[in-house]
This record gives C-alpha cells, structure tokens and sequence, in this order.
C-alpha cells in the first residue's frame, strides 16, 4: 500500500477514536443546573418542612430533620427553628407529614413569613444485611419552592453509606459473617443511620456543592458563582 495512503488511513483512524472519547467524555458529563430561578429569587430566610419518610425506618424523618439546619445556616440562610415549626402543625392539627407537605404555599407563607421551603423526602435509612456484609444507607432528595411566587427554585439529591468506608476483611467466611452480623446489631441499636443522615444532608444542602444550593445572603462568599 502506498505510504500516503497508510499515512492517511492512519491519521483518520486516530481522528475517529479521538471523536469517540470526545463525545463520550460529554456524555458523561453533569449538566450544570439552570440557577435563573434561584438568583432572581433571592431567598434570604427557610422554612424546612417535616421530611416525608419513604423508608421502613421510623426514625428516617426525624434522623434527617435533625442533620438539615446546620448545612442550610452555614451556607447563609436564616433557617426557621424547626422545633418551633413541629410545634406550630402540630398545634393546627397537621400530624403527617403528607398533610404538611400538601398545605398551600401562600399560607405557609402567611403563618411563617419565610422567603422559601424546603421539602424532603427520604427515600433510604438504616442498616440492611446481606449474607456477609452490613450496609447503612441513608438517601435524602430535597427541593426548595418560593413561597411569594411557587416557583421551584432548585431540587437534587444525596446519598451516604457506610459501604463508602469499608474496606476489605480478611478474616475468613466465618469471620465475615460474625461481623456483619454484629456490625448490624450495633448499627441498629444505635441507629447508625443518623451519622450517615448528616452526611448526606451535608451533600445535599450545604452551599457551594456542584449543582447543589447557593450560597445564601449571609455568606461572604453570596453572589459568587
């Protein structure tokens, strides 16, 4: 074959598979989310709402709801107490959260004098066993809603487990087993879940996070991209 012609053949060939590891790499890459909505808003105070609990944890809410005022206030919003706003439903007869979760926003509104909620819902808590490991997981997904406008602000989602800490045992079958067994009983009693809840809800609402909250007004890094 002539030279220039393999040449040629050659060049296309490594422009091709660069093409494809291009377009790949895009592919994969996370859209960065649509902010519009959020820094027109400007919301400078948060009401969190009772998360709703999808997991079969009891204690999945109140593990999360307990974590999210931290991340929330260091990112440099005012965050109404949650406390004080537990006491206010339940004192207007709202017990569920779904019934919480339903309320009208312009009433929210009205009652709280919040710029904004928070809704949450958990969707994993706890720790589940499987043969010969021991796993807690908690997923969070939350969204933030303009209580002056209704309009969705921003929403996203995290996750924490303690798989992410674990690390290869060399102990033999029988050892594994005792283990899991016993890395269980303990994650249980002690519900593990709730270090595991503030992790993710550090990921999920602490400011500065890819496509995660902005920061709030009273952050000295407010307005920064």
């Amino acid at each position: 074959m002539n030279p220039i012609h393999l040449s040629w053949r050659r060049a296309g060939v490594a422009s091709a598979l660069a093409a494809a590891v291009l377009l790949g790499g895009c592919a994969t890459q996370r859209q960065p989310y649509d902010y519009t909505a959020f820094r027109q808003a400007k919301p400078a105070s948060l009401l969190v709402l009772p998360p709703v609990n999808e997991s079969p944890e009891v204690k999945g809410g109140i593990g999360v709801l307990s974590q999210v005022t931290l991340p929330l206030a260091e990112a440099g919003y005012y965050v109404l107490p949650v406390s004080l706003v537990e006491e206010t439903f339940r004192e207007n007869g709202l017990h569920t959260t779904d019934d919480i979760h339903a309320l009208d926003r312009a009433k929210l509104r009205e009652v709280f004098g919040a710029d904004a909620a928070v809704y949450l819902t958990v969707k994993q808590y706890g720790t589940s066993y499987a043969v010969i490991s021991s796993n807690t997981v908690v997923a969070v997904e939350g969204r933030i809603v303009d209580l002056r406008s209704g309009e969705l602000l921003w929403q996203g989602k995290a996750m924490a487990s303690s798989a992410e800490q674990q690390q290869s045992n060399q102990a033999g079958l029988v050892g594994l087993l005792v283990q899991a067994v016993v890395s269980q009983i303990i994650a249980t009693s002690t519900d593990a879940g709730y270090r595991y809840a503030g992790l993710a809800s550090q990921r999920l609402l602490s400011g500065g996070m890819v496509n995660g909250v902005l920061y709030g007004p009273r952050s000295p890094k407010y307005g920064q991209p």
